[in-house]
């Protein structure tokens, strides 16, 4: 039987894999605490040996008609950014994939209701919110498997939910699995207009689009360590009125396989809160709880069997 022995809200902006020089120089002299924060977080968490496969929830991959998951035995090429390919231009990459846990995945597709299709296409392409953390978290880390899983962008809180159930069914699925959960994307994500964003570029969150969008996210990043899942979920209607990457499916999709208002789980913060242009970045790492991920006595929630 496998497990998820942790899981986390990763921030993936651009701004990491560029250069240092040009990173102090957009920072006010500083380096970027999402830089020195993913160093920490591979030190700690990822260069251990407890797990074997990453799953990636991925914000910028937006599909459709149903949910998709890389079931590739192997993923390497280069990769240019179509939003960015200044900073981002011919980065490799080269991991393994887990087509086993990908298929059983979907296959727990019907019992919650969604739709889920494990695609092996090399020529699937690849986003940066999965290649920016794999070069910190990654690279030079041969034996472990990445997979991807996109957004679905006609998908509402309850689909994305739908998708982790289904993602911590087919983990539990696969025997010996044992995974970590990336849900990689921003807080709020609004981002200033063009001919003012070259004001706003440092990381210090005084630079966050609106005063109300950074209370909003430092309400949110509180109750994440105090593993008050149940709240962030509860005021999911309120946060979209700051527009959340994604709508915040990758969380989503994260808390549907922890356990959802059950989690318990606390968040341990590595950095800073930070801005990028006006969207709220962090770095938040859960570690599954001694009692598991929803504690004693607190069943995480199943889907109804329909697609209704």
């Amino acid at each position: 039987m496998g497990e998820i022995t942790g899981a986390g809200l990763l921030a993936h902006v651009p701004t990491i894999v560029l250069p240092e020089k040009t990173r102090l120089e957009l920072n006010e002299g500083k380096e970027i605490t999402l830089v020195t924060g993913l160093r920490q977080l591979r030190r700690e968490v990822f260069e251990r040996d407890d797990y074997d496969t990453v799953v990636v929830l991925d914000s910028h991959w937006a599909t459709t008609v149903e949910f998709v998951v890389t079931a590739q035995s192997r993923r390497a090429g280069l990769f240019t950014s179509e939003e960015l390919p200044r900073g981002m231009c011919r980065m490799p990459y080269d991991y393994p994939g887990d087509p086993e846990l990908a298929r059983n995945i979907a296959s727990f597709a019907d019992r919650h209701g969604t739709w889920i299709t494990p695609i092996d296409d090399a020529y699937l392409p690849v986003y940066y919110a999965t290649t920016n953390l794999w070069k910190y978290l990654g690279e030079g880390l041969p034996d472990k498997r990445w997979v991807s899983i996109g957004v679905c962008q006609t998908g509402d809180t309850e689909d994305h939910l739908r998708l982790g159930r289904a993602l911590a069914d087919g983990i539990a699925a696969t025997p010996g699995r044992r995974v970590l959960l990336i849900a990689s994307g921003a807080l709020s994500h609004t981002f200033w207009p063009l001919r003012q964003l070259r004001d706003h570029e440092a990381g210090d969150p005084v630079h966050i689009f609106t005063p109300e969008a950074r209370a909003a996210d430092e309400e949110r990043i509180a109750w994440f360590k105090e593993g008050r899942h149940d709240k962030v979920l509860d005021t999911m209607d309120e946060f979209a009125t700051f527009k959340p990457e994604a709508k915040f499916a990758h969380y989503l999709m994260m808390a549907g396989a922890l356990g959802e208002q059950a989690c318990t789980a606390k968040g341990r913060q590595y950095g800073e809160y930070e801005n990028s242009v006006g969207t709220g970045q962090v770095l938040l790492w859960f570690d599954r709880p001694d009692d598991g991920w929803t504690g004693p006595g607190h069943p995480a929630p199943t889907a109804p069997p329909s697609r209704a």
